[in-house]
């Protein structure tokens, strides 16, 4: 907080800070004077709007605070995005255009710069509009031609939008939210070097193949894989699919294996997914012995950098990613469109 020569708190941000991080103090009633009434609350996020004398901050997870500018005590504008310590340069158009190509639906459309996606309601990244960039026209409209694609297809309409980084869309998330259109689930995207995590000893054989077969569907965690699914998970610039055989005494042929990863590979950026474990084996190595196999099979291709995406609630996974060196870059959100029409929805992730 910003502090005078004389020792106070002062408020140094205007509405023509809209747009820019900040960071505010307030107090949590109308009446500053009222000390023994409330207490100082601190909120830290981009600008977004300051208007009839309510500021509206979207934070790095997404979500929106308002703040009625009676209540402010300090304010500052901060730098746009916090220095990172470790990992990879990248800037958050570079790794949402990677994300998106690891991750192909089997049909899209372009709206302006945004692109309408859809695969059946697999996974609401592949059913859901990339809101990145212009898409030609008001955003109402926008949203109402997103609406009417999707329903098209008989799917609710989702929109994908980031924060928590330089270049992000906090503007846009909270003027979805303003429209009332629901933030479902809010997950981060993860950098780190490869070359550390191939370096990483084994603990098991790892075996790699372009295809998934039968038993790598099994251990994976989305049950009756459709067709849709199948061409999903196949499609990238270029696929690995990963497997730790099951033990085998007393395993039945077929069986689903000890541990399963996916990779796809994308000029210098490698993307891991589908990471799992047979919680029977857990805390053995296997996703780290994964992890390395798919780095050193990268590197041999050309890429230096991997990212990764994992949701915000995963405590377990996020304990491993920044234990092989993998640290968070942005958020990502899906928002549903208001009263969806009941359809059936995409997947989780």
């Amino acid at each position: 907080m910003e502090i005078s020569a004389a020792g106070r708190l002062e408020v140094r941000i205007t509405a023509a800070d809209v747009g820019k991080r900040v960071s505010v103090r307030r107090w949590s009633n109308t009446s500053p004077s009222a000390v023994t009434d409330g207490k100082f609350t601190d909120t830290v996020g981009v600008l977004t709007s300051w208007d009839a004398g309510v500021l509206v901050i979207t934070r790095r997870d997404g979500e929106v605070v308002r703040i009625p500018e009676s209540s402010l005590v300090a304010g500052k504008v901060v730098p746009a995005a916090p220095a990172r310590r470790r990992g990879p340069a990248a800037s958050f158009p570079e790794l949402a255009r990677v994300a998106a190509r690891a991750w192909r639906p089997l049909e899209s459309e372009a709206l302006g710069e945004w692109e309408l996606r859809a695969a059946g309601g697999f996974t609401r990244r592949a059913n859901s509009a990339l809101a990145l960039g212009d898409p030609g026209m008001a955003l109402d409209d926008a949203l109402s031609a997103v609406r009417r694609w999707y329903g098209a297809r008989g799917l609710p309409a989702y929109v994908q939008a980031a924060t928590g980084a330089e270049g992000t869309q906090e503007a846009l998330c909270a003027a979805l939210s303003e429209r009332g259109w629901v933030r479902e689930v809010t997950a981060e995207l993860w950098t780190g070097s490869l070359a550390p995590l191939a370096d990483r000893e084994p603990a098991v054989q790892v075996r790699l193949s372009r295809e998934a077969d039968e038993a790598w569907l099994a251990r994976y965690r989305r049950k009756g894989l459709s067709e849709v699914a199948l061409r999903v998970l196949a499609g990238g610039p270029s696929v690995w699919f990963a497997t730790v055989p099951g033990e085998s005494a007393g395993v039945a042929a077929g069986a689903p294996p000890a541990a399963i990863g996916r990779l796809v590979v994308d000029g210098r950026w490698a993307g891991f997914a589908a990471v799992e474990v047979d919680p029977a084996r857990r805390r053995q190595g296997l996703a780290t012995a994964v992890m390395a196999a798919l780095a050193g099979r990268a590197l041999e291709e050309g890429a230096s950098a991997g990212w990764l995406q994992v949701e915000t609630d995963n405590a377990g996974a996020r304990a491993l990613y920044g234990d092989l060196g993998f640290a968070p870059h942005h958020a990502y959100h899906h928002y549903r469109e208001p009263e969806a029409r009941g359809a059936s929805g995409a997947g989780r992730g």
